[in-house]
């Protein structure tokens, strides 16, 4: 029996990677926008929501942080949010969606390997099958579509898969040592260390809005400036403000090698919604793409059932 501790982890993380999942619809609703577009006005509104959210803590935090926090902070927010999207964005028009998608979902193999020496973890060779498993179901998704895609040069193929590897090797930096600040802090929640992340971001979103808004060519409707407001704020908060938080409380309570292949739940979320927007049901290479990833984080989460036992003397403790 998994303990206590690691099913509230879990449903953690299935609903962070359901909030998550919702950004991939965000430029199927804003388009005519560029993707540098999207992403300053996603961060700049999850910056203003977190620095409203935490103005009435603002006094206590300001004096649990120091410089080096700080520090931290803004990495975080340009590793995992502002360089993750523009490389995202980057490969899917440069290299395709097919190729994008396979990219980024060995997040969880990355992740996983970056944290096997951490407390907690358990040995590689039990978390195979998992690792198996996700990449057959990330196969599964994606070689369809890449083997039917349309040809593009050379070069931009290239460019494109550099920046998948891009967003790949920014996010495994971000989901690392975001862990491993969650792990060291104390008296600073998961939630008011999400806001804080929101209030740096927020801070660099406004360089990347000088050149995305000012320079970009193309002319917008006040209808469309509305639409575009109401839809990146409904993205900053439902998948940056209490996606985070809730990836933050998961993150305190797995270790990092089961939080890894946690993120499958976006994956998985991600199809969903894609399914539910574009009105049909899932072809058969996608029902068995879901398959194979749930049957990845079930292997998981049985690899780590010892270690969950383990810390059954922990459930009674308060996690904030």
């Amino acid at each position: 029996m998994m303990s206590n501790r690691t099913w509230r982890g879990l449903g953690a993380g299935l609903l962070a990677g359901a909030m998550w999942g919702l950004v991939f619809l965000a430029p199927e609703l804003a388009r005519g926008f560029t993707p540098a577009q999207l992403a300053a006005g996603r961060y700049l509104a999850y910056g203003l929501i977190a620095a409203l959210l935490a103005a009435p803590s603002w006094r206590r935090l300001r004096g649990t942080l120091g410089r080096s926090e700080w520090m931290a902070l803004a990495w975080l927010g340009f590793t995992g949010n502002i360089l993750y999207y523009l490389c995202l964005a980057g490969a899917v028009q440069l290299g395709g969606v097919a190729m994008t998608s396979i990219v980024i979902g060995l997040l969880p193999v990355t992740i996983t390997l970056a944290g096997s020496r951490d407390a907690g973890a358990v040995p590689l060779r039990r978390l195979a099958p998992s690792l198996l498993l996700g990449i057959a179901g990330l196969v599964a998704i994606g070689w369809p579509s890449l083997a039917s895609a349309g040809s593009g040069t050379l070069s931009e193929g290239l460019l494109g898969l550099l920046c998948a590897l891009g967003a790949l090797g920014s996010w495994t930096v971000y989901a690392v040592t975001n862990s491993r600040w969650l792990a060291r802090l104390h008296g600073v929640s998961g939630h008011d260390w999400s806001l804080l992340t929101g209030v740096a971001t927020g801070a660099l979103a406004l360089v990347l809005a000088v050149p995305a808004f000012l320079l970009a060519p193309q002319a917008h409707g006040p209808r469309e400036w509305a639409w575009f407001a109401a839809g990146m704020g409904t993205v900053a908060l439902l998948c940056s403000v209490v996606g985070n938080a809730l990836w933050n409380f998961a993150s305190r309570l797995l270790p990092l090698t089961m939080v890894g292949q946690v993120i499958l739940f976006e994956t998985l979320f991600a199809l969903l919604y894609g399914f539910m927007w574009e009105r049909r049901w899932p072809a058969v290479h996608e029902v068995l793409a879901m398959v194979l990833l749930g049957a990845g984080l079930l292997a998981s989460a049985l690899a780590h059932r010892p270690a969950a036992a383990a810390d059954e003397h922990v459930d009674r403790v308060t996690v904030t």
